[in-house]
């Protein structure tokens, strides 16, 4: 499943950077998907996927992905969750399950987290404390274009406090921190 997904992915994204957060934002899903005894294979190639259409479509952005992902042949279930990343404000799409909700919550998040590390002497996610995360999603300035709402909303949505999302997406993102860059 993964072969596939990372297939497509790339079939339809050149750029490096946003390979590398399909990739980090893959890691997150599968490291909740193993937490709460899930199929990580599946919620990592939705991970993975989340953004298919971004680079070739950015003003289509999550409507574009359900014709992409019905020609690779992906079922509604799976695009479903895709897109729900984008809810209140590219689709209605509602993230309902427990996957989709872990997805909406960490898809700004990772970035805020890759912005946060690259900032680091040592430019890695491998020493990054929780703090040092909180303290730059506090700050409207730095990683301007992350959805603060969206992460509140996401935690929200999740019943968790941001101290644990931030945490376990750390986690999760050094699980391929040489692979993501960091």
């Amino acid at each position: 499943m993964r072969e596939k997904a990372l297939s497509v992915l790339k079939k339809y994204n050149k750029n490096e950077g946003l390979i590398r957060h399909a990739l980090a934002v893959e890691a997150v899903m599968r490291y909740f998907a193993s937490e709460a005894g899930e199929d990580v294979d599946y919620w990592g190639a939705v991970g993975l996927l989340h953004d298919v259409d971004y680079e070739m479509y950015p003003d289509q952005h999550c409507r574009k992905a359900p014709e992409i992902l019905r020609s690779e042949g992906y079922d509604d279930a799976f695009i479903h969750a895709v897109i729900s990343h984008g809810h209140g404000q590219l689709v209605d799409a509602e993230p309902k399950l427990y996957m989709e909700r872990v997805l909406f919550a960490v898809d700004e998040l990772t970035g805020l987290i890759a912005a946060t590390a690259l900032m680091r002497p040592s430019k890695s996610v491998m020493d990054l404390k929780v703090k040092s995360v909180k303290k730059k999603f506090k700050d409207k300035r730095f990683a301007a274009g992350v959805n603060r709402d969206v992460i509140q909303k996401g935690c929200e949505n999740l019943g968790m406090e941001l101290d644990d999302l931030i945490n376990k997406c750390i986690l999760g993102m050094r699980t391929v921190a040489e692979e993501i860059g960091l």
